[in-house]
């Protein structure tokens, strides 16, 4: 069997059939969400749905759901201005506003001992290397985490969280801040009220309808096991790769992850000359965050973990999805394999 194999879900997850036909179903309602009259409340509804879906998903019923353009803007409406401190492996939306100075262990975790003025991811997007949350912590990038594990934004200790809807297959361009009832933040898209004030604009309410039925198709998927299934091939993919590429480290591989990330390094062989070659061989893989992509240079989360320079820029993330099949991964591998050998055979 040949054919393309997107091993990239981590950059972004396919549309999901449940979030396209929402969307299309929305392209029918003409009113603004903030129009009185039947055509408004008929748009209306539609985000209240959406809203309503995505806090069932997320674990935050009775918390405030405030959509957004993305978890980037979500990150500035909850982190801008607040002095918060956090570590050099959160994504760059969350770095523009914090102060770097959480030191990060060699497996990945960090340390919190001020919650209340820190952000903290739930997950890594490049090692998927899973955090424990403090109580009572400002803000977590939970982006990466929504759709792949189990939450409960209600439990979780969090005030504040980012979430994102192309992460779960939903479209690109929505997002949300999700934050605990009776918080407030100050809006940064000023104008109009929308979003009970703290998000000025008209809705998106085709991309948040879709939002809606994605958090509550991917929803469906953990409890159905879906992860599960996922976890377990990519350690086949794992396992086929260790048993020949004894000079590369799994990144992460001991602490807990997210069930379809795998990070491998290998020393002096560039991540971007890998992503290119394996995309030549009709593999879409990354060589960290997609945020990041066009950068030539070493992975600073790596760098962030204590991983020295020639490790830390021989970097790659496959990030596997439920379409992804066992075959799928040992394509790969077979193909990757092939490579990491003439790379030894040029470094010999």
């Amino acid at each position: 069997m040949t054919g393309r194999v997107y091993l990239d879900w981590n950059a972004t997850a396919p549309l999901r059939a449940e979030a396209r036909a929402a969307m299309v179903a929305a392209m029918d309602v003409v009113g603004n969400p903030s129009s009185v009259h039947a055509e408004g409340r008929a748009s209306r509804a539609l985000v209240e749905r959406a809203r309503a879906q995505v806090a069932a998903a997320f674990g935050a019923e009775g918390a405030d759901i405030v959509f957004t353009s993305g978890a980037t803007e979500a990150a500035a409406l909850a982190c801008a201005g607040r002095g918060l401190h956090g570590a050099a492996i959160e994504h760059d939306a969350v770095r523009a506003w914090i102060e770097e100075d959480l030191p990060v262990s060699e497996s990945g975790r960090v340390v919190v001992e001020r919650p209340w003025q820190s952000v903290l991811q739930m997950a890594n997007s490049e090692t998927g290397v899973v955090q424990e949350l403090p109580e009572g912590l400002a803000v977590t990038d939970a982006t990466q985490a929504f759709g792949k594990l189990p939450i409960a934004f209600n439990w979780c200790g969090a005030e504040m969280a980012l979430i994102s809807a192309h992460k779960l297959g939903g479209p690109k361009g929505v997002g949300a801040l999700v934050l605990r009832r009776g918080l407030d933040v100050e809006a940064r898209m000023r104008g109009g009220g929308q979003e009970m004030g703290r998000r000025a604009g008209t809705e998106n309410v085709i991309g948040i309808a879709g939002f809606g039925a994605a958090a509550e198709a991917a929803a469906r998927d953990l409890a159905d096991g879906v992860w599960e299934r996922v976890a377990e091939i990519r350690s086949i993919l794992e396992s086929a790769i260790e048993s020949s590429a004894k000079k590369s480290i799994f990144v992460g591989k001991d602490s807990p992850r997210l069930p379809n990330t795998l990070c491998l390094a290998t020393p002096g062989w560039k991540g971007e000359t890998q992503v290119m070659q394996m995309d030549l061989a009709g593999f879409a893989i990354s060589a960290g965050s997609a945020c990041s992509s066009g950068k030539v240079r070493a992975s600073r989360v790596l760098t962030a973990m204590g991983y020295d320079e020639s490790v830390a820029a021989g970097a790659i993330r496959v990030s596997l999805g439920p379409e992804t099949t066992a075959e799928d991964v040992l394509r790969f591998a077979e193909a990757w394999l092939k490579m990491e050998k003439k790379h030894r055979a040029r470094a010999a």
